[in-house]
């Protein structure tokens, strides 16, 4: 199984691999190619923005979470020769957890025998661009850095001169220089670029990046690093044999609403797939005014900015009375962060404080930076509907919000945070009842046995 595929990456984090990946990939799709797309890393953002370059899913590919074999497997099992894979890195190249690089773009590179394209910031950098790819390539030779595009070049001149430097002294060419562009097209938030479902405008944002792609970038030649005979195929027989679909046995198909609308946006593809082969009919549903809950037998609320909808969420009254009385009447709710957010009591911001569900005591308000960034270890020391106690979780928040203040026992709190901010004092996942509300986001392949505890508590088989 021979996968074209390539990784779009960069010396740090901000240097545009969001802006030129998306482009990238929308100017192939608008051009008849069939393109996967895939992100890594722990991030919703971006891959919402590759989703919508390639009208297909993005999946996330990260070796924190989930173990490097079953990354492996799942590159091998979404990705299809008839197809070019597009991976877009985090942050630097060799950027990991340790001195060792790991869970780095670097790390993936290797694990997939992909061709690297090294994105370089050029602001007010010329010569010294040249040393850093330099560095890069002789850093790990293991890693195939195969070119490199050039970002936010100040003109014709400062282009010329970073490009001879380039393949004068790195020998590496180079694929595209753009220059500096309006960031009006992609405004940012938060820790990213704006999710694309709150982006009214995303269609004519991505069709901009790739108009910026076709005009500024060598296509045919990534596409030919992408495709190059030389570099070994990713063994898709052996690779996909280790996550095969976990299927229920036959019987009731209990019906789990997952929120999804725009202030609730954030899931892997791969958590509502693994409910469905556990067992579930997946239903989505929203929370927002004019939207109705149907009956259910779970609910799971994912990540989000309900923030930015805290006072249509509010105005919501009949949802959030509902959401109410079926986790006082037991029924599973599986939150995470925003989803959390939602749960709480109230959400408190300077345009004024906004009655939640108020099925954790708890009131939440923002903080300027973030108040949780980053992988997460969790080890659950209290009884909870979802996972024994003992189980070693692994996973990552990403959050401005807090809990401002928490009024709960202390003991209904499940999880005790080996790394990550979590709730309060290193604590994190109010447990009562069926309901499990965490700041911690979870991968289902990293986490095989959440969906079946979810669909069991749910009613299934």
């Amino acid at each position: 199984m021979v996968v074209p595929r390539i990784i779009f990456s960069a010396l740090r984090g901000g240097s545009g691999k969001t802006i030129i990946t998306t482009g990238v990939i929308a100017a192939w799709t608008k051009s008849g190619r069939s393109v996967t797309p895939f992100k890594k890393g722990p991030d919703y953002i971006d891959a919402g923005w590759l989703t919508l370059a390639a009208l297909r899913p993005c999946r996330n590919l990260d070796t924190f979470m989930v173990p490097p074999n079953l990354v492996k497997s799942a590159f091998c099992r979404h990705s299809d020769p008839s197809s070019i894979a597009v991976i877009e890195g985090n942050r630097g190249l060799f950027d990991g957890m340790d001195t060792e690089g790991s869970t780095s773009t670097a790390e993936l590179a290797k694990l997939l025998t992909c061709p690297v394209i090294m994105i370089a910031d050029c602001t007010k950098s010329t010569r010294t661009v040249a040393a850093m790819i330099l560095g890069c390539s002789h850093f790990d030779p293991h890693v195939d850095i195969r070119g490199v595009i050039l970002n936010r070049v100040a003109g014709t001149r400062h282009e010329n001169n970073v490009r001879a430097n380039i393949e004068r002294h790195v020998g590496i060419p180079v694929m595209g220089a753009i220059p500096n562009l309006s960031r009006e097209d992609f405004p940012e938030r938060h820790m990213g670029l704006v999710p694309a479902p709150e982006h009214e405008w995303a269609g004519a944002a991505v069709s901009r990046a790739a108009e910026v792609a076709e005009k500024y970038l060598d296509l045919n030649g990534l596409f030919s690093v992408a495709g190059s005979p030389i570099l070994p195929g990713v063994s898709g027989h052996d690779a996909c044999e280790n996550i095969p679909p976990r299927k229920s046995g036959a019987g009731r198909r209990p019906r789990i609403g997952v929120v999804r609308d725009s202030a609730f946006q954030f899931y892997y593809p791969e958590n509502i797939e693994a409910l469905t082969e556990a067992g579930a009919e997946v239903v989505i549903v929203s929370l927002l005014p004019g939207a109705v809950l149907p009956d259910l037998d779970g609910l799971y609320i994912g990540g989000g900015f309900p923030e930015t909808h805290a006072r249509e969420l509010s105005e919501n009254a009949d949802a959030r009375e509902k959401v109410r009385a079926w986790a006082e009447a037991g029924l599973p709710i599986y939150a995470e962060c925003g989803g959390l957010m939602y749960l709480s009591r109230e959400i408190r911001l300077p345009s004024g404080t906004y009655p939640m569900a108020g099925v954790v005591p708890a009131s939440i308000s923002l903080c300027e930076k973030p108040a949780g960034h980053g992988y997460t270890m969790v080890r659950v020391t209290g009884q909870n509907p979802f996972y024994p106690v003992g189980t070693e979780l692994r996973g990552h928040e990403f959050h401005y919000s807090k809990v401002e203040s928490f009024e709960g026992d202390p003991a209904s709190l499940a999880f005790s945070m080996n790394r990550g901010k979590g709730m309060i004092k290193g604590m994190d996942g109010f447990s009562a009842n069926n309901v499990l509300a965490t700041y911690t986001h979870i991968h289902a392949l990293g986490t095989p046995d959440w969906a079946h505890a979810f669909v069991a508590l749910a009613g299934g088989n």
